[in-house]
């Protein structure tokens, strides 16, 4: 029943299309088409106009997703580079602080030795001056000693060796004591078993 109706409905609805055609003039007809053809045509190239600027739009999109691509990747190069850098003066840092506490300790040094150049000139000149007083008392000493004992003694022996030889009145006696061996007292009478007692 219902198919029925809706049979009915569409015979009716064609019916009417067909009336409404037949009634319609062919000129009005052709104009809608001519205008419905330029519609389309319009349509169609607005239709590839859009397809084209979204192409080119695709493309520019994709060159500048590529320049963005290696402005990272130029950007990643150049941070490497910095962080290099930084390293190396990090490390020429490190090395000019330890170049210049070397070269203040070396500066100390030359200080010290300077100073103690000054010291060693000081005591030179010391020396000089002493030496020159008390050499000759020293020889003096020495000649007296002689004089006294008759005994003249080697200086470049040992330091536990006495070595000398003793000039008598008859005969020269040599002397060869070390000193490591026997007590002082012992040397020492024996020494002055060389000095005679007559004047």
């Amino acid at each position: 029943m219902a198919q029925g109706h809706k049979f009915q409905d569409l015979e009716e609805s064609g019916e009417t299309l067909v009336a409404f055609i037949n009634s319609s003039q062919p000129d009005k007809l052709r104009r809608v088409n001519d205008e419905h053809l330029t519609l389309f045509e319009q349509h169609t190239e607005t239709t590839k106009t859009a397809t084209q600027i979204l192409q080119e739009l695709a493309q520019i999109e994709e060159s500048a997703s590529r320049r963005l691509l290696d402005k990272e990747e130029e950007k990643k190069q150049k941070q490497t580079e910095l962080d290099d850098l930084e390293e190396q003066l990090k490390q020429c840092t490190a090395r000019s602080q330890i170049s210049d506490s070397e070269l203040q300790l070396l500066q100390r040094e030359l200080e010290h030795l300077r100073c103690a150049e000054n010291d060693l000139e000081s005591l030179q000149n010391e020396v000089d001056e002493d030496t020159t007083e008390v050499i000759p008392s020293a020889v003096y000493v020495a000649q007296v000693y002689y004089l006294i004992t008759k005994i003249k003694w080697e200086y470049d022996t040992q330091p536990n060796i006495l070595k000398g030889v003793h000039y008598g009145a008859d005969l020269a006696t040599p002397i060869n004591i070390d000193t490591s061996t026997r007590s002082r007292r012992n040397v020492s009478n024996q020494l002055w078993g060389f000095v005679s007692t007559k004047f």
